[in-house]
């Protein structure tokens, strides 16, 4: 099996070159890539060429434009990178009878309500990025390949900038820390992701399973608030240098501190199809974040 693995330096990028290497002959691309392998999705028809040379059996996008804030100020860059780019992608992988990968995201929801959201549930983005990756997933879902697409949330890895490493720097630069309480999700290691997509392959490689949208999101829910507080709490009883202490953690809501896109209150997804289709348990989101703790602040 050959696999082309588009995006392959960001989080999810790195850990699936680890995942997908034991399944076949996996080429690794990224936009700043040799020219032979140069995946810009900011050109689309190059990224389409490079399918054309390559002739993959399974192409994985992890390639995407995600700095939510800043999308707002340059939407048709979002739009290439996000729809125009996975549109080619979808109509390479028809026409060379490819499986398609591709990773989408909770932004494609409003965040209304308190009920875990499953893959039928009405979308309504709030923001350009949520716009442009529900485009994304409308377009390979329209296009007649066959593929997996992952909706995820509240990624982190051990590789790269996260919410968890930022909490710790903060905690030991501030006596006081106020972080927002009423956004709930499912901090999801891109490790899990790479690692379940690596098993959804294989299942369907083996006739088992189903093509199709799923949620895959690691178990349980919490709020950015008691995700901070978790992780302060675990650095404090590693001795790292925390200066914050417990009482001057303080939740604030999302209204405290406005930002160029809105962001979704309600981030739950349910993934019951997923864990039944492919028989995968999901676990708890405190495992694979104190998993991630150890091996960047372990002793």
């Amino acid at each position: 099996m050959k696999i082309l693995l588009l995006g392959c330096n960001g989080q999810v990028g790195w850990e699936l070159q680890r995942a997908l290497a034991p399944l076949g002959k996996l080429l690794a691309c990224d936009f700043d890539s040799a020219p032979e392998r140069c995946a810009d999705f900011a050109i689309p028809e190059a990224v389409g060429a490079l399918i054309d040379r390559e002739k993959p059996q399974v192409i994985v996008n992890a390639a995407a434009h995600t700095a939510v804030d800043k999308a707002e100020s340059e939407p048709e860059l979002v739009r290439t990178i996000n729809a125009s780019t996975p549109s080619v992608l979808a109509a390479r992988a028809r026409a060379c009878g490819a499986l398609l990968v591709h990773y989408s995201t909770d932004y494609v929801f409003d965040g209304s309500g308190d009920q875990p959201r499953d893959e039928d549930a009405a979308t309504a983005p709030l923001s350009v990025y949520g716009k442009t990756k529900l485009e994304g997933e409308q377009s390979i879902e329209g296009s007649g390949c066959r593929y997996l697409i992952f909706r995820t949330s509240w990624v982190y890895a051990a590789r790269g900038h996260n919410f968890i490493k930022t909490m710790l720097r903060l905690a030991a630069e501030r006596e006081e820390l106020s972080v927002i309480s009423d956004q709930i999700g499912a901090p999801t290691g891109a490790d899990l992701l790479a690692d379940v997509t690596a098993h959804a392959i294989a299942q369907l490689s083996a006739g088992r399973g189903q093509p199709g949208l799923y949620h895959c999101v690691a178990a349980g829910h919490t709020s950015w608030f008691d995700y901070a507080r978790y992780v302060i709490d675990w650095g404090r009883g590693q001795g790292l240098p925390i200066k914050v202490s417990s009482s001057a953690l303080r939740p604030v809501l999302t209204e405290a501190y406005p930002t160029a896109a809105r962001r979704p209150l309600n981030s739950r997804l349910e993934t019951t199809k997923l864990q039944k289709t492919f028989s995968v348990s999901l676990p708890h989101w405190q495992e694979g974040v104190e998993r991630m703790l150890r091996e960047v602040y372990g002793r």
